[in-house]
């Protein structure tokens, strides 16, 4: 029995390091995976509308037939807890026809004593309702830049096509404002000529 011994332990060695190999190679392969998820999701998104981003951007809605149905879009806002501007919608709700371009607008207000930028992240809720809402023109798409005091009106134009599901009565715009520290004086300066 104990010349077996030594050679039992040499496969207990080799199959413990076929193990670790393994725990090693899964424990690289997730911390890649968690990696990869970020651009991965934004290809979703893009791709379906999933989180509220249009899978549509066209410059006006030239070629989309007004339809004679309505809907309700009410509109929300909020600022991440490291913002600390004074951020709403300068209307709760509208009814708009679909097809149809239409506008509303939010106020920002920077009530500190320093120069802050900032930057726009939207939601549509339904989720299925962001392949059909298309905005031509908005604050978002360009980081913001307000200075100590300031306060500015932020427009968004949009239309949503004639196609959305009959199901879907109510949408709901939602954006949330995040600083952005360490921002590139060239994206800080076109932002402020943008508004």
């Amino acid at each position: 029995m104990d010349k077996n011994q030594p050679g039992q332990q040499t496969e207990t060695v080799r199959a413990n390091g076929k193990v670790v190999r393994r725990l090693v190679l899964v424990a690289v392969g997730m911390f890649g995976f968690g990696f990869a998820m970020v651009p991965l999701y934004s290809v979703f998104c893009d791709l379906t509308g999933f989180g509220g981003r249009s899978v549509q951007q066209a410059p006006d809605n030239a070629n989309v037939p007004v339809s004679d149905r309505q809907v309700r879009v009410r509109f929300l806002a909020s600022t991440n807890s490291g913002l600390p501007w004074v951020f709403q919608p300068m209307e709760k709700s509208r009814t708009v026809t679909l097809g149809a371009m239409a506008e509303t607008k939010y106020m920002a207000m920077n009530p500190t004593r320093e120069t802050i930028a900032g930057q726009a992240v939207y939601n549509i809720v339904p989720p299925e309702a962001g392949l059909y809402f298309v905005k031509t023109e908005c604050f978002c798409f360009t980081q913001q830049l307000l200075a100590a005091q300031e306060s500015r009106e932020m427009p968004v134009h949009y239309f949503i096509q004639p196609d959305l599901p009959e199901n879907i009565r109510e949408i709901t715009l939602s954006y949330t404002f995040y600083r952005q520290d360490g921002a590139p004086a060239a994206n800080t300066a076109s932002a402020i000529g943008q508004n």
